[in-house]
């Protein structure tokens, strides 16, 4: 893999700065880290004309040509300067499953936090952005096996328990995505969306028959790799002894000699995944754990965008009598 990440089609900055990665990851608190992504990457969206998707709120829908006149809301016109009405209720909302890797691979982290920090600050936001919507979030925390199992709601304290289980750490050991996401269709079974987050260091026949059967069961995915930076330069200070996390194996090796071979693989492996997504119609995106999360949320909410999918901002608006 080269030692650079591959580019991602950015929202334009237009002078934008994003909360570094290691300054939120500073907050202790998992729900504060969720709210100052989501909020930071709101006043963003205002500020900036990102495109690639729509942004309505939640009880309301942007006026288009035909649309009866009559259920204009003139007061959040007054206000926004944009004509909407007021959503009828028969539009459905979106159910969610977050699948999110504890396996020890996880652990590793170089620049002060690790995967699995990373791996849960993006699920909290994810969880805090869809809830916010009203949507109904589920979460599955996983290693070898399925650790937690929340199913998708939305309704009060529901959220604030779905944090509370990212905040533990389990004793995951290898990463097997097979039977956890064995487990994920036999417990999911109505149509929704899938959230994967996990290195995905993990053998590709057991990803390409586990992806396929989500695909099957009528299931929308979008995944997300999280590495760590060194993971893609492996640039280490000389010879040392490494230790396989989960396999406790140890070895002797001189980074400067195998790092292109190490690279090479990592590479042809990221890349089979990618290719797999794109061919069961899944959002891939790869992310490394010293990049801001609104980029993320920006590349998931794009992802739903080609796909049809509104995005909708809640607001707390006052209608017209």
């Amino acid at each position: 893999m080269p030692s650079s990440p591959p580019t991602r089609s950015s929202p334009p900055a237009h002078g934008r700065r994003f909360v570094d990665a290691k300054a939120l990851m500073a907050i202790r608190n998992l729900e504060l880290r969720a709210r100052v992504v989501v909020e930071g990457f709101w006043t963003g969206l205002h500020r900036s004309p990102y495109h690639g998707f729509s942004v309505e709120f939640s009880e309301y829908r942007q006026y288009s040509p035909g649309d009866d006149t009559r259920y204009l809301d003139w007061r959040l016109f007054a206000r926004s300067d944009r004509y909407y009405l007021k959503k009828f209720e028969d539009e459905t909302n979106l159910r969610c499953q977050l699948l999110v890797d504890q396996s020890r691979s996880m652990g590793y982290g170089s620049i002060g936090h690790t995967k699995a920090d990373y791996a849960a600050t993006l699920a909290a936001t994810l969880a805090w952005f869809l809830n916010d919507q009203g949507d109904a979030v589920g979460l599955f925390t996983f290693a070898e096996r399925v650790h937690e199992y929340l199913p998708a709601r939305h309704r009060p304290g529901h959220l604030r328990q779905l944090l509370l289980a990212l905040e533990r750490t389990a004793e995951g050991r290898d990463t097997r995505l097979g039977e956890p996401l064995r487990r994920v269709a036999e417990l999911t079974r109505k149509r929704g969306l899938i959230v994967l987050i996990s290195d995905l260091l993990a053998p590709l026949d057991e990803l390409e028959r586990e992806f396929a059967r989500l695909g099957a069961a009528g299931h929308e995915a979008v995944v997300f790799q999280v590495l760590d930076p060194n993971e893609i330069a492996f640039q280490f200070p000389g010879a040392a002894l490494f230790r396989d996390v989960e396999s406790r194996r140890e070895f002797y090796l001189d980074p400067e000699a195998v790092r292109s071979d190490y690279q090479r693989k990592l590479q042809a492996h990221g890349s089979a995944v990618e290719t797999l997504c794109h061919q069961l119609g899944f959002g891939f995106h790869r992310l490394l754990t010293n990049e801001p999360l609104e980029l993320a949320l920006h590349d998931f909410l794009r992802t739903r965008g080609r796909r049809g999918q509104r995005i909708r901002r809640r607001a707390p608006v006052t209608t017209a009598s």
